[in-house]
């Protein structure tokens, strides 16, 4: 058992309006230090596979087909093998 996570943004080239009004937002709570946001998401996926390279292949399978529209997005996969209760 494998648990995969998969984090989704927008491509740098996209306009990010939700990035940029917490930005704004932050800004306005005085914290200037941050100078750029970008708002993305987190998947994570629980795959039954037996390797690893199996788990981020069906994770893969899951961004182009569904998760992630790979005109206007970008992702990266990190697969982590879960541990197993006794």
């Amino acid at each position: 058992m494998f648990k995969a996570t998969v984090n989704i943004t927008l491509r740098d080239s996209i306009l990010d309006p939700q990035g940029k009004a917490t930005h704004h937002a932050l800004q306005n709570l005085g914290l200037n230090q941050i100078s750029k946001v970008r708002i993305g998401k987190l998947v994570e996926l629980n795959i039954d596979a037996d390797t690893e390279e199996e788990a981020r292949s069906i994770a893969e399978d899951a961004c182009t087909q569904l998760l992630a529209n790979a005109v206007v997005e970008d992702y990266e996969i990190t697969i982590h093998k879960k541990q197993t209760v006794s």
